[in-house]
């Protein structure tokens, strides 16, 4: 993982991005403070969850056999999304 100030990160962003594509995971910040992380699309799914919840995707999931108010969430403490973002 490398830390790179934004001012460098725009001078070197496809370099940044190979190094993403290849598996880095590269920290962004601006003024020394992390601001943001650039990591690969593929960061995080499922090749590293745990054996039993990919048992329960694979088994539970697809047969139905599950609890669906166990996947509610509770909503209230969301904020709504900036109108900036919605564009």
């Amino acid at each position: 993982m490398q830390t790179v100030n934004l001012y460098d990160a725009k001078n070197r962003f496809s370099k940044l991005v190979d190094a993403a594509e290849e598996g880095e995971v590269i920290i962004i910040a601006r003024n020394g403070k992390p601001a943001v992380k650039l990591v690969p699309l593929d960061y995080g799914e499922h090749s590293s969850w745990s054996a039993p919840l990919q048992a329960f995707i694979r088994d539970g999931l697809k047969s139905g056999q599950y609890d669906e108010q166990a996947f509610e969430l509770d909503r209230s403490d969301v904020l709504p999304m900036p109108e900036r973002d919605l564009l």
